[in-house]
């Protein structure tokens, strides 16, 4: 395509479905960058760390639901363009909840396909997935040509069901409006890769808390394994770009849009292992990957153990005391075996070429989250944790308490090392008072470096001890 960088966006008003997530967001704000005379969001949440931000830009925010079709035609009332990215399922615990996932992904898709053939709106850019034609059989350097994987022996509810909607809206392609007023609905498909920036909230932020805890015990698959990923702002691009490729009305492509019916794969275009890619991060943040690898088929076992674990628990998925599974059987495909594609189709019907590189992304990203770490509690490791605290409770339950079962065994084990009551009883007196000591110093050293978070500091130093302290110590260092 031969367009000036803003065709089709100045003057036109725009739905994004998802307006309020990390691209959504991002989304909307390019659009008014660009001149677009309004901008919509249509989110389920009311709120999220980018509302307040975009409604300071002028972006209309509108909370509804996909899966109730009044809400979807009154956010796409009056609407030139659609941009189509709200979805549910993707990560984590969401995987499991198999109605919602197909409530939103496919029922919500068909809300707005229909809403847009209703209201005449003319272009409809949907935000797809690798996982469509990708579940756990390798894919080395695909193309849109590739078949989609089969409905049936997707291992999780959101490709699966991806797969419909995708399939859906291509099929809508060229359809003819309600009114009949010889115009129709173009339709395109974006497959983005695994997704990356400052404030990305599905990958990373789960990545480098179980690495914080020391949950993460090794890699999965093979050093040789690569994947695609993609970072926001070339990925909004490419979005942007899409929407362009349905304008109807280019000289000399006058009702045949390039990109109508088409789907694209979007990445940096640099596949690399996936735990090679997110090592300067952790490293930058004190955190490190194990150096063990676990195969493909243990860790498949592993996630349907989790799986089976979580369905068990389906009541209580939405809770907030519920922690994400570790791993699930799609979430070790995704990372465990090799699938990346092509962009030529991208780059030579839309024009699309990343404009920032994975060295700059992740660059941002970093310093993102280091300054993210520099307003949190940072803390040791959940075996860190489980020791002290079990230390403690240990020493003061044998110490006071009578001797009763198991505390006899472990009392005559500290009884052998301290040879009498009186000592062992000292010990878990000068034990406590050392740790409130060193949570009093913490306390007074977090109103200096870390005033936020100084009452966090006392209480979890107050616990830990010199574990704890030692963080905010080398904390007060680094400020120097």
């Amino acid at each position: 395509m031969h367009l000036s960088e803003n065709e089709g966006i100045e003057g036109n008003t725009f739905v994004v479905t998802g307006g309020l997530g990390f691209v959504g967001s991002a989304l909307c704000l390019d659009l008014l960058r660009r001149g677009a005379r309004r901008v919509r969001s249509f989110d389920l949440k009311p709120t999220s760390p980018w509302s307040h931000d975009l409604k300071n830009h002028g972006v209309q925010c509108i909370q509804g639901d996909l899966v109730n079709k009044n809400d979807v035609v009154k956010a796409l009332q009056g609407v030139d363009c659609v941009f189509h990215l709200a979805s549910y399922g993707m990560s984590g615990k969401e995987m499991l909840q198999l109605g919602r996932v197909d409530g939103v992904n496919i029922n919500g898709t068909c809300h707005v396909l229909e809403a847009c053939l209703e209201l005449g709106i003319t272009r409809l850019v949907y935000v797809s997935t690798y996982n469509v034609v990708f579940g756990g059989k390798e894919i080395v350097n695909g193309n849109e040509a590739l078949n989609y994987f089969p409905i049936d022996d997707h291992v999780d509810p959101y490709g699966r069901s991806k797969a419909i909607a995708e399939q859906l809206v291509l099929k809508y392609n060229g359809r003819p409006f309600k009114e009949n007023n010889g115009k129709r609905l173009y339709t395109c498909a974006v497959r983005p890769a695994a997704i990356y920036g400052p404030g990305e909230e599905r990958h990373l932020p789960r990545i480098v808390s179980l690495t914080k805890l020391g949950l993460v015990p090794f890699k999965i698959g093979a050093p040789s394994v690569k994947t695609d990923w993609v970072y926001v702002d070339n990925l909004v691009l490419a979005i942007i770009l899409a929407s362009m490729g349905l304008l109807d009305d280019i000289p000399g492509k006058e009702g045949c849009p390039v990109a109508a019916g088409q789907a694209y794969f979007i990445s940096d275009g640099s596949p690399i292992n996936t735990f090679e890619f997110i090592q300067p991060l952790l490293r930058s943040l004190d955190y490190d990957l194990p150096t063990s690898w676990l195969s493909v088929p243990h860790a498949l076992f592993l996630g349907k153990i989790f799986w089976a674990m979580y369905t068990i628990l389906y009541p209580w998925l939405d809770r907030w005391w519920l922690p994400q599974p570790f791993i699930l059987p799609a979430e070790v495909y995704k990372v465990g075996v090799t699938h990346y594609f092509s962009l030529l189709k991208a780059q030579q019907e839309l024009g699309y070429v990343p404009m920032v590189s994975p060295r700059e992304g992740m660059a941002a990203t970093i310093s993102y989250w280091q300054e993210r770490k520099r307003k949190t509690l940072d803390g040791p490791t959940i075996y860190t944790w489980f020791f002290v605290v079990t230390a403690m409770i240990a020493v003061f339950a044998v110490a006071w308490l009578p001797a009763i079962a198991p505390l006899s065994l472990i009392k005559a084990i500290l009884l052998f090392i301290f040879r009498s009551m009186l000592v062992l009883r000292m010990v878990s007196i000068l034990t406590i008072a050392a740790h409130l000591f060193e949570a009093i110093y913490a306390w007074f050293l977090a109103k200096r470096v870390d005033p936020g978070n100084s009452r966090g500091w006392f209480w979890q130093t107050f616990v830990m001890g010199i574990f704890s302290l030692r963080l905010l110590l080398k904390r007060a260092k680094n400020q120097r």
